[in-house]
């Protein structure tokens, strides 16, 4: 069962790497950045979330060092997003909501499984999974000297908590990670699109 588990993992995180790649390449591409700058956003906005992730459950050297495919996929989709920049902001704005959606729904369900297989206890391992969700794009915004979107924008962080939640209730309930993951990745992406298409919002401090 654990090389299946972690089959899915794997397969999740590189789907969301390159969907986090091209969305940090066209962020730095808006913010004026050179071919270099791009493909640097562009590995930080895929594989920052990760690196923390694996650093913090001790799984070092974090997969995006270690495993090849990482940097290879953000480099190349980077590299490929500024070339095609034309073709890139073609795309209807509704879409990019959608594939970063799924990215973050990928990666908060990759960050909470592989949490659990290191045996983490379930709160921690929300918060691993949220981590991993939207620690790149946090680290994206540090070095374009903005405040971090997922501090002021629709649900984004609650909704990947949200996801990692339902994986552990799932499991709990009996459930295999696989049947888990999904419905919990099926939850996060359900949220982040309904907060952005009904302008949802989490409470702010009156006056402010």
């Amino acid at each position: 069962m654990k090389p299946k588990i972690e089959s899915v993992i794997l397969a999740a995180d590189l789907v969301g790497t390159v969907v986090f790649a091209i969305e940090g390449a066209m962020t730095a591409m808006h913010g004026g950045l050179d071919l270099l700058g791009v493909m640097v956003i562009s590995f930080v906005a895929a594989l920052g979330g990760g690196v923390i992730r694996d650093v913090l459950i001790g799984a070092t050297p974090p997969n995006a060092i270690r495993d090849w495919r990482y940097p290879a996929l953000t480099f190349a989709t980077g590299f490929l997003t500024f070339i095609f920049h034309h073709a890139v902001q073609a795309i209807p704005g509704m879409l990019l909501v959608v594939l970063d959606a799924a990215g973050l729904a990928l990666f908060a369900a990759a960050g909470t499984s592989k949490a659990t297989l290191y045996m983490i206890r379930p709160f921690v391992a929300m918060l691993l999974g949220t981590v991993t969700g939207v620690g790149g794009g946090v680290i994206q915004d540090i070095l374009l000297a903005r405040v971090p979107t997922v501090l002021h924008s629709d649900i984004y962080a609650t909704a990947a908590f949200l996801g990692a939640f339902l994986i552990l209730t799932c499991r709990r309930l009996g459930l295999s990670m696989t049947t888990s993951a999904l419905i919990g990745g099926t939850a996060c992406f359900a949220l982040r699109l309904a907060s952005v298409l009904l302008g949802w919002h989490l409470p702010k401090a009156d006056g402010w």
